[in-house]
């Protein structure tokens, strides 16, 4: 009995369920983006999927932990959602040509990326 009620409290929440429905929703949205605007080989695409599909699922399970722990500081969430922005960041670089790239900066991620690296900076200076 033990093993079937460990099972049955281990399954998902409905809201878990939605969570990860919505979550795959916008990966795939972004990787369709990104597939059109930077014209990615198949296998660029597929790297970018496993990329934000590991680092949305890990910077959310991360998030979730800080909310079961109470967390209520929010620049400990922001620090979380840099670390992992920062993670993203670096792996597309290594997935993107340098022509994919520059349109990569231009589209944004050269601004977060200066954002998060003054936080970044600011969090060291509080240390």
């Amino acid at each position: 009995m033990l093993p079937f009620v460990t099972a049955f409290s281990q399954e998902p929440s409905k809201e878990q369920m939605e969570f990860e429905k919505k979550m795959r929703e916008t990966i795939d949205k972004a990787v369709e983006t990104y597939e059109s605007d930077f014209d990615l080989e198949p296998w660029q695409a597929f790297y970018v999927d496993s990329i934000l599909t590991h680092n949305m699922g890990a910077m959310s399970a991360e998030m979730m932990e800080l909310g079961k722990s109470r967390v209520e500081n929010q620049d400990i969430y922001q620090a979380v959602t840099d670390k992992w922005n920062e993670r993203t960041y670096e792996a597309m670089r290594a997935v993107l040509n340098d022509q994919q790239w520059a349109k990569y900066l231009k589209g944004g991620a050269a601004k977060d990326k200066k954002y998060r690296d003054k936080r970044e900076a600011k969090r060291q200076v509080g240390k």
